[in-house]
């Protein structure tokens, strides 16, 4: 069962437990499950991970498969973007599973322009108010790379996360 049929395919224990949680906890559950299920990711802990960087294993590897900057690249390659617009769409897109704060984008949208992979432009320079990030020729090169390689990673999380909700919910 795909995670988009539609309710009426969906068992009674499905939509109730859907009325009672948002989908964005639905959506990290089945990520955490993911996770789980593959034997999680990185080195094993006996202890709970520290809060902060590194405390979800899934969004975690996310942006160590470089997602992140996917995603990024992907947002600009045909309208310029600013920064606030790229982090309110990746969250959007990704149910929140995949939430970016300003310490991470900023940083990530900076070293992007140092590469040469995007570019930024202010929309008011005289005032500095909101710059707009375009991909470069450079960029639109690793941006196709980065789309052929993040794409196994993926398809072999959506396929652990199609599994669990298969297995749990028939």
């Amino acid at each position: 069962m795909s995670l988009n049929a539609p309710p009426a395919r969906l068992s009674a224990f499905t939509r109730m437990s859907r009325a009672t949680k948002s989908k964005p906890d639905r959506s990290r559950e089945a990520a955490r499950k993911a996770v789980k299920q593959a034997g999680g990711i990185g080195p094993q802990r006996s202890d709970p991970a520290p809060k902060g960087r590194g405390s979800d294993p899934f969004s975690g590897e996310l942006r160590r498969r470089e997602v992140l900057p996917l995603l990024v690249m992907h947002l600009i390659s045909d309208t310029p973007s600013y920064g606030n617009q790229l982090m309110e769409r990746i969250a959007g897109m990704t149910e929140g599973v995949l939430s970016v704060n300003p310490n991470t984008m900023y940083p990530l949208l900076r070293r992007l322009e140092e590469q040469g992979l995007i570019e930024g432009n202010w929309e008011h320079p005289e005032r500095r108010t909101r710059r707009f990030y375009s991909l470069t020729a450079t960029g639109r090169t690793e941006y196709e790379r980065l789309v052929e390689e993040v794409r196994p990673f993926l398809e072999s999380v959506a396929h652990s996360i199609d599994e669990i909700v298969r297995e749990v919910y028939g």
